[in-house]
């Protein structure tokens, strides 16, 4: 039945960029997975499980995550556990990353950088490489992958109210510039191939026919709730009411995760990497996301994904 859909959408799809990229899913296939690392993490990986499910294969995926970890974070960890396998310090939950990669026989390890700290080369050295090294040892058969993580909205308030702190990006183009080459740079460095989930979402989200654009009518001062502004085509989750730090209940804004549309894209990024095989015409989407937006983000997916294999 899926084979004969896809067979089906490679006779009727217009023909487009990405039209003839679609192919019929081959022999079932089985991935073996461990992320580490944080929200971001969580986010890009929230529906990778659907799609694969919904082109006939089947993931196994291990997540190792914490809220806001940053390579350093992960890979004091590893180093923790390697002093002392009893201190907690070294644990997630119950297990070292160490003792989880040896259970089994995983084909990719991911790693990344905390989205705060993406943007500065600095931060990846030597935390990466001696995570990278952690990886190797414990899983000598699984190829280790950099997710790349994605900048944040335009409107968020680290570009609308600027830090005076050097090196600090000022809006969403010098955060993913910063990102982009400091993931390159450290890819490079340890001979990984990268996840370009943050390419995409910056495709998407620079997009001039369909990117994000702040709503100019909405009336930010004086909102009430529960009136929230027009957020169509955000990738992130935007802005919502909850308590303030006085207590009260105020208008708030969270441009750093991603939404139920950027979680889609990034798991369309995964999954192609992860399989080898177009997300382009993939049926499964999540609810309330209509035919036209999950194919649009599904060739910005692809769109990604071959800029990265053109990459040096």
């Amino acid at each position: 039945m899926l084979r004969s859909f896809f067979l089906f959408v490679l006779l009727v799809l217009p023909t487009g960029v990405f039209a003839q990229d679609v192919k019929p899913a081959g022999k079932p296939k089985t991935v073996r997975l461990v992320t580490v690392g944080n929200s971001f993490s969580q986010n890009a990986t929230r529906y990778l499980k659907d799609l694969v499910e919904a082109a006939g294969h089947t993931l196994v995926h291990r997540p190792l995550s914490i809220g806001g970890a940053s390579l350093e974070l992960h890979a004091s960890k590893a180093e923790a556990f390697e002093r002392d396998p009893k201190d907690e310090k070294g644990l997630y939950g119950k297990q070292s990353l160490t003792q989880v990669l040896a259970e089994g026989d995983w084909d990719f390890v991911t790693i990344q950088q905390a989205s705060i700290k993406s943007h500065d080369l600095a931060t990846y050295r030597p935390f990466a490489g001696k995570l990278h090294a952690t990886i190797k040892k414990a899983a000598p058969k699984a190829e280790i992958l950099i997710h790349q993580t994605w900048a944040y909205r335009s409107d968020d308030p680290r570009f609308t109210k600027p830090s005076d702190k050097p090196g600090e990006p000022a809006t969403q183009k010098a955060m993913y510039d910063g990102l982009a080459n400091a993931y390159e740079t450290i890819a490079k460095e340890l001979g990984i191939r990268i996840i370009p989930v943050g390419a995409a979402l910056y495709l998407a989200d620079t997009d001039p026919n369909w990117g994000y654009q702040l709503d100019k009518k909405f009336d930010f001062k004086n909102a009430k709730q529960p009136a929230l502004p027009d957020e169509k085509n955000s990738l992130h989750t935007g802005y919502r009411w909850g308590k303030a730090k006085d207590g009260k209940i105020a208008l708030g804004i969270d441009g750093h995760h991603a939404n139920n549309a950027g979680q889609y894209l990034g798991a369309c990024v995964f999954f192609e990497i992860l399989y080898q095989e177009s997300s382009v015409g993939n049926p499964f989407r999540p609810g309330g996301m209509d035919a036209a937006t999950a194919r649009y983000l599904q060739e910005t997916a692809h769109k990604a994904v071959q800029q990265r294999a053109k990459t040096p």
